[in-house]
């Protein structure tokens, strides 16, 4: 059977790429039965009724995959976060971050707006980009305003699937406009009565952009922990990983245990206070959970 990536899923179509033909496909009732949806990003294998018209027959097993938004087989997620205008705000970026890395897909920071900032907020901005780097995390300062700043995004765009991710408003579509000028997406100014965007983006499509695929997706602005158990979320904080081998028990989880070396290092600010609360704050999140059956 031929095989191609999904690359763009519309009301009830998958279009299958499959070598430089685009074919538009259903997918088969069996799907329905399986409870299994195709997503953007799966390989799948399908029959053809002619060279533009077809079927999904299987899809091939992902690496990964996103619900919100919908997506699979993601090498890096870039996620955007505006310096101003929806304000940057560190809780939002973790519960990213969280829900990234927990899906095995490499995080990328993309902070924008950068040329909005007054000299004061821009240290601000600046402070926090240094102390996710501290953390491990790869960060970006752009402005579409500035083509230069793009050329980092550029170069990590190569090779790799990617999706655009991030609250409404942030400039998701922009960035793709300002490196893909003919794709003319879609953007609304911010309300100034919310403060946010409006969602401009309707559906999820793998766009060839810099070597790459990226995905421009809907924006939301919350994000449910519910695939997340308190045991794994530790892992998910990497700069409390690197000092967790200093803690008396093993397995602690950081909130009540004696002798902890993480509450130790928040307590002498060799850890930053803000993260340490937005762990303690889905730890929460996550113990008041309902369980599922």
């Amino acid at each position: 059977m031929p095989e191609g990536r999904i690359v763009k899923a519309l009301s009830g179509f998958y279009y299958v790429l499959a070598g430089d033909r685009l074919i538009q496909c259903r997918g088969r009732g069996v799907f329905r039965k399986q409870k299994v949806s195709p997503l953007v990003g799966d390989y799948v294998e399908y029959q053809a009724d002619n060279d533009q018209e077809g079927y999904i027959l299987a899809i091939h097993k992902r690496k990964n995959e996103l619900i919100r938004p919908p997506i699979a087989n993601v090498d890096q997620a870039i996620l955007v976060f505006s310096a101003v205008r929806p304000d940057f705000s560190t809780a939002l970026l973790d519960r990213f971050l969280v829900l990234i890395e927990s899906k095995h897909i490499q995080p990328l920071i993309c902070i924008t707006k950068m040329d909005l900032l007054s000299e004061e907020h821009k240290q601000n901005i600046l402070r926090f980009a240094d102390e996710y780097r501290s953390f491990g995390y790869k960060v970006l300062l752009t402005s579409t305003a500035d083509e230069s700043s793009l050329d980092p995004l550029r170069h990590c765009l190569a090779h790799k699937v990617s999706v655009f991710a991030g609250q409404s408003g942030v400039g998701k579509s922009s960035l793709l406009n300002a490196l893909r000028p003919e794709l003319c997406l879609k953007t609304d100014e911010i309300s100034d009565s919310l403060g946010r965007g409006k969602h401009t983006t309707r559906h999820v499509e793998l766009i060839s952009a810099e070597g790459g695929l990226v995905a421009d997706t809907p924006g939301f602005s919350s994000l449910d922990l519910t695939d997340i158990e308190g045991n794994d979320l530790p892992f998910f904080f990497p700069e409390m990983v690197r000092v967790s081998g200093q803690c008396k028990f093993r397995g602690c989880l950081h909130v009540n245990e004696p002798k902890c070396a993480v509450k130790a290092a928040v307590e002498h600010e060799e850890l930053p206070l803000y993260r340490y609360q937005h762990y303690l704050q889905f730890m929460e999140e996550i113990k008041e959970r309902k369980p599922r059956y």
